[in-house]
């Protein structure tokens, strides 16, 4: 069985973010860590495999000036290889143009028979990449997952969902975004941190893989970060003291912002 799981590199979430001054986009220079969100698709992408009785995990990953720092966790987590997508003409790239070069990097990876992705980045929060990964593809995409089973061709999971869960099923292959609940991910053991080193990284351009300099980074994106303001100060609060009366401007405030 063969697993590929989407992760994202980003800039450590402890240290406050920085703005490019000119594109208003997240600087991303200096070393990146794996997304934690990411680590649950790797333990179940690992989980699968063990369960199936073979087959190894690919990683696929989009970052910037070739940082595989992200990459080697989740090599040191038990992934056998991973594929790299690092070009500067990248910068820029929105989801959709995020999406069609991972789509790509699947289609590298092989004969592939399920994608694993989270549900959303904690540094973008846009929840459409895996959706749009899976169209690319021309896979059925199954969102939510909490819980993963693969048998006899066939994906099921159940999606999670505010009245409990759906129980939903696909032939494979397929994209499935997990959520952090799927797993508890395993940490990285110092032979496994060891072996990561020398564990292969294919590291590929846009043009590697067939795609335009026109079809992503600021050239193929679709929407643009126009202007980047502080959020307002919190206002202080109407104090009312209660002379028996108060009620009613209680109910003349919640009346203006339409609550009844």
């Amino acid at each position: 069985m063969h697993v590929v799981v989407c992760v994202k590199q980003i800039p450590d979430p402890v240290v406050p973010g920085e703005l490019d001054p000119g594109s208003h986009a997240l600087k991303r220079e200096g070393k990146l860590i794996l997304d934690e969100s990411d680590s649950y698709g790797v333990e179940m992408a690992l989980q699968l495999v063990d369960k199936a009785g073979g087959g190894e995990v690919t990683l696929v990953s989009m970052a910037p000036n070739g940082e595989v720092s992200g990459l080697r966790t989740a090599l040191a987590m038990g992934a056998a290889k991973a594929i790299l997508v690092s070009d500067d003409a990248l910068a820029g790239s929105d989801a959709l143009s995020t999406a069609k070069v991972l789509a790509k990097a699947v289609e590298r990876a092989g004969a592939v028979d399920l994608v694993l992705a989270a549900t959303e980045s904690t540094d973008g929060y846009t929840g459409t990449t895996p959706a749009q990964v899976a169209e690319l593809l021309g896979w059925p995409s199954l969102t939510f997952a909490k819980q993963v089973d693969v048998a006899d061709g066939t994906v099921t999971i159940q999606r999670q969902t505010e009245a409990g869960y759906d129980v939903v099923e696909a032939t494979l292959p397929a994209v499935v975004s997990v959520t952090a609940g799927v797993v508890e991910p395993r940490y990285p053991s110092f032979k496994g941190i060891m072996a990561a080193k020398n564990k292969p990284v294919d590291t590929v351009t846009a043009a590697d893989l067939g795609l335009g300099a026109n079809a992503v980074g600021w050239a193929g994106a679709r929407q643009r970060i126009t202007q980047v303001a502080p959020a307002p100060a919190r206002e202080a609060g109407e104090r009312i003291e209660d002379d028996g009366e108060a009620f009613q401007r209680v109910v003349a405030f919640l009346e203006d912002l339409k609550v009844v």
